[in-house]
């Protein structure tokens, strides 16, 4: 099978990316405008041409440009076909790859969300940085919405839940534990600055499905996932939630593959620091513990920063494949980053590296990979092969065309607000407060004799399943009017109303996975 051709050693021997050890994790790292970027384009092609799924978070808009052909008219064309006949690339040639778009905003590609349930409140917790006090509420909230049949899907769900547990502090306090006011209070304060930073976004329905991630073309390339980044960067606690969130999705969701011949996915995380920025402990080790282990699901994780410090010592030792651009030795800390990057590479006695890190050209790197015994290689100088894709954005014209051939077109693109914890907390409110009134104004007996003020669980069941069906049946009706596919489908959509639903009835969130689970099956 194929490597990931890297390029050519100032020696003459071949630098390559094996497959079978690209699930070892990877570093590619560098000055700005020593060409990271570049690399990590021709990389993430090459991946997606021999069948890998590859997801990628742009963080400037121009990792867009994978998505096109490139072209003999690009300012810089002449130098890169001139060192892809260096580098003996003899079937160079522009062309695009498959790819998708994504977007937490939903402005620039299709939407991804997750369910606060599905969240958990361990990772929630982590990421907010609860003390241990703070993170037993959050335990007793979620249990209190499970023991109630309150879906916890979006912000507002989870505020109500809390709302309803310092109210009810004293009847919770016997049977999960203390619940504190001022813990509640102190998460909710962490929930409004998550929320500031567009946390409700990512938070609601229709949730992600990760296997999403995971395909291929009709000509058996892998399809290249990109996020658009840019909105997203501005909020890096968000990044950060969303980055850990998909690892530990894909850790629960795949099964363990051990060494596969390939990747099942790659992962490129630009701008790396943000992850581990002013992090907590706990969330350190969460990280160190998923990176760790999701190499046996057979997912690739490649970490992409300005300098290689900026990654955490437990983690930098999970990374075997290492490609590092050009470091500028202005300041004590860019000397200790120079020393420390030298210091990762197997020593090439040809080779001054601190020396050479400082004198890198642009496209040239130090590149040391694994072999196939899985002992790294000798670091060598290396001219990096270029991309055959557009270097450089698409435009909001290309970006539409690009989607409108999404197969993922339809669904996810609308958000579903159905009855959760928030609407049923405030509809009990609310009929509480009418029965008092009613006792106030008629006495007992007729507020007794009234009928229930809240629907049943099969009324509820009934409505939104009607509604669903109504909203995907008006999709796929807009879909063949307009000639653009729809993975909308208005009996699954009913159904999966009804389910979540009565879940919330009388079961909690836990139920209602299970219970979707089983009417997906039957719709299969």
């Amino acid at each position: 099978m194929d490597d990931i051709y890297l390029g050519l050693a100032s020696n003459g021997e071949r630098q390559v990316l094996r497959l079978r050890r690209a699930n070892r994790h990877g570093l590619i790292a560098g000055a700005t405008g020593t060409g990271k970027t570049v690399t990590l384009q021709g990389i993430a092609e090459q991946f997606s041409m021999r069948g890998v799924p590859v997801f990628m978070a742009d963080v400037k808009g121009d990792l867009a440009g994978i998505s096109m052909p490139g072209s003999p008219t690009f300012k810089h064309a002449a130098s890169l076909e001139q060192r892809a006949k260096d580098l003996g690339i003899t079937d160079y040639a522009y062309t695009d790859n498959p790819a998708v778009f994504w977007d937490l905003y939903g402005e620039n590609g299709h939407p991804i969300r997750t369910t606060i349930s599905e969240m958990g409140p361990l990772l929630l917790s982590r990421l907010m940085g609860l003390n241990d006090t703070q993170e037993g509420v959050l335990n007793i909230a979620f249990r209190y919405a499970d023991d109630n049949g309150l879906l916890l899907i979006d912000l507002p769900d989870l505020q109500s839940v809390l709302m309803a547990c310092a109210e009810n502090a004293s009847e919770l306090s016997g049977k999960y534990g203390n619940v504190s006011k001022a813990s509640v209070g102190a998460i909710q304060r962490q929930l409004l600055s998550f929320e500031s930073q567009g946390a409700d976004r990512f938070f609601g329905e229709p949730a992600f499905e990760i296997n999403d991630f995971i395909k291929v073309d009709d000509q058996g390339r892998g399809m290249v996932n990109v996020l658009a980044a840019e909105k997203l960067m501005q909020s890096p606690k968000l990044y950060a939630t969303f980055l850990l969130w998909l690892l530990s999705e894909l850790f629960e969701a795949l099964p363990e593959v051990g060494d596969p011949d390939k990747p099942i996915l790659v992962f490129f995380f630009d701008e790396a620091h943000l992850l581990f920025e002013d992090a907590p402990d706990a969330l350190m080790d969460k990280v160190e513990q998923v990176v760790r282990l999701i190499r046996s699901k057979g997912v690739g994780v490649y970490f992409i920063s300005q300098n290689p410090i900026d990654i955490p010592e437990k983690i930098a030792g999970q990374l075997g494949n290492r490609v590092q651009h050009a470091l500028r030795a202005f300041t004590p800390r860019d000397q200790r980053a120079i020393r420390a990057a030298a210091e990762t590479f197997r020593i090439n006695k040809e080779l001054d590296v601190e020396t050479v890190i400082t004198e890198l050209k642009v496209g040239e790197a130090l590149v040391s990979t694994l072999n196939d015994d899985g002992s790294p290689a000798v670091v060598q100088r290396t001219m990096i092969s270029p991309p055959r894709s557009r270097l450089g954005p698409v435009t909001p014209k290309e970006r539409a065309i690009i989607q409108s051939v999404s197969p993922f077109d339809g669904k996810y693109d609308t958000a579903v607000n159905r009855e959760s914890a928030a609407e049923v907390l405030a509809q009990k409110s609310a009929d509480a407060a009418a029965a008092a009134q009613q006792v106030a104004e008629e006495g007992e007996e007729a507020q007794r004799a009234a009928p229930r003020r809240t629907s049943s669980m099969w009324e509820k069941a009934g409505k939104a399943a009607a509604g669903a069906v109504a909203s995907s049946a008006g999709a796929v009706i807009a879909a063949k009017i307009t000639g653009k596919k729809t993975s909308a489908s208005p009996m699954s959509t009913g159904l999966t109303a009804v389910v979540g639903t009565i879940a919330t009835s009388i079961g909690g969130a836990a139920f209602g996975r299970f219970a979707r689970g089983i009417m997906g099956g039957l719709l299969r």
